[in-house]
């Protein structure tokens, strides 16, 4: 696999801020009607990605909308790819369970307006048709495998509410499980002043949590261990920080992941994960530094035990580290803002758009 990058020409603009998730103008709630209360049409967003299965079920409500039912699994597709090429019998197994449960609750909501996507695992995995049709066989769901280039577009849809709206912009990183994804956002003219950030370049590179914890490990972790892996997710990012890491005045990470997500509740110290706390919360540059230490020295089990890393993640989340740590030594910005929104959220965007169902921008 090779890394992908290209000069943005003529970006679709992102997403308004009223339309995405929680806190920007959109209300979760969860129903025990099996369509919304207005009438309106039940739109659905399924991410099918290396680690995890995630759905969104959502209705336009003014230039929104609201999140009637949602469900999210780690199911490790990926697993063993980097080694064998293929998606394994226990991965499949594990998400054609996940799958049966996004389509009950699909036909549970009446959900008609579909987009049901799988990302890097299906990209590399020389069984994936296969795959796909025995998904399709037992579960009804034709998956759609997108490109890179789609994947960070639809990253910047859900995620771009959360820019600044008093800088030029931000870099914007999605750290996946076989995949990450950079982009560069900036806003035309000096920043600020309510402009619209616009993508202008992306890259892509074949290196996710779960790729790169195979090739390292990822139980038992040493500081020179962790130092290899964020040198060899360097080597992938440089070229395109060349081109594109100058003139950063005024702008800011924006991460969306696992990985952030993971590191703003520790950094929180909450008892257990609450996305109402973390989607869209400010850190510094000390403040990641300070939680990243903190993992380095704690052994896999205290990571698992930690009720916001949990034992699904504990041997992924620093190769996740070791990604988000390469990012920042190439874009040594002094804030991060953490979105727990992404794929799923600019797919409802984008697709409530289409259908006049929101004001596109």
């Amino acid at each position: 696999m090779i890394d992908d990058a290209r000069q943005i020409a003529s970006p679709e603009p992102p997403a308004r801020p009223e339309a995405s998730s929680v806190p920007a103008g959109v209300r979760s709630e969860q129903r025990d009607g099996r369509s919304s209360s207005n009438g309106s049409e039940v739109y659905a967003a399924l991410d099918l990605g290396t680690n995890n299965c995630r759905l969104l079920i959502a209705c336009p409500e003014g230039e929104g909308f609201r999140v009637i039912d949602s469900f999210s699994r780690i199911i490790r597709l990926g697993e063993g790819i980097s080694v064998t090429g293929r998606i394994s019998d226990a991965a499949i197994g594990r998400a054609i369970s996940a799958l049966s449960v996004c389509r009950d609750k699909m036909k549970f909501r009446n959900a008609r307006r579909l987009r049901l996507i799988a990302t890097e695992a299906c990209r590399a995995a020389s069984n994936a048709d296969l795959f796909r049709n025995q998904v399709e066989s037992k579960t009804g769901i034709a998956l759609e495998v997108i490109d890179r280039e789609t994947e960070a577009t639809l990253a910047v849809i859900g995620c771009s509410p959360l820019v600044d709206p008093q800088g030029r912009g931000a870099i914007l990183f999605d750290i996946g499980g076989g995949s990450s994804e950079l982009i560069r956002l900036d806003r035309d003219g000096n920043g600020g002043g309510g402009a619209t950030p616009r993508a202008k370049a992306w890259m892509s590179i074949p290196l996710g949590v779960v790729t790169l914890a195979e090739r390292f490990g990822g139980k038992e972790v040493t500081r020179e261990t962790y130092a290899l892996m964020v040198q060899e997710v360097a080597k992938h990012i440089a070229p395109f920080a060349a081109e594109h890491g100058g003139d950063l005045d005024t702008m800011h990470l924006l991460g969306t992941s696992g990985t952030v997500t993971t590191l703003a509740g520790i950094h929180l110290k909450l008892p257990r994960y609450d996305r109402r706390r973390v989607d869209g919360i400010w850190m510094n540059a000390g403040e990641i530094t300070s939680v990243v230490d903190l993992l380095l020295d704690m052994s896999y089990q205290e990571r698992a035990d930690n009720t916001c890393i949990g034992v699904e993640r504990a041997d992924l989340v620093l190769a996740g580290c070791a990604i988000l740590d390469a990012i920042r030594d190439a874009f040594p910005l002094p804030r991060l803002r953490v979105a727990d929104r992404g794929l799923r959220e600019g797919m409802l965007v984008e697709m409530m758009r289409d259908d006049g169902a929101i004001r596109a921008l």
